[in-house]
């Protein structure tokens, strides 16, 4: 498993929390993903064999939500 973490402006909204969740949840192969409200960032763990992080961020710009930075571990 890997994790990601994606750096954002903070959010405004619960729902924008709950929006992010479910989309990036519904990737095939992650396996977790949490959303900082108040700090501004995504934390995903996820399988490289069954998707990658450019793939997650894709999900959240498309949903209108753009990603300042990330940073694998």
């Amino acid at each position: 498993m890997q994790k990601v973490v994606f750096n954002m402006e903070p959010f405004t909204c619960p729902s924008c929390v709950k929006k992010i969740e479910q989309a990036v949840g519904k990737i095939d192969g992650v396996r977790d993903i949490k959303v900082l409200f108040n700090s501004g960032r995504v934390r995903a763990e996820f399988d490289p064999l069954k998707t990658h992080a450019d793939a997650l961020q894709d999900v959240i710009v498309r949903l209108g939500y753009p990603v300042l930075s990330s940073k694998m571990s």
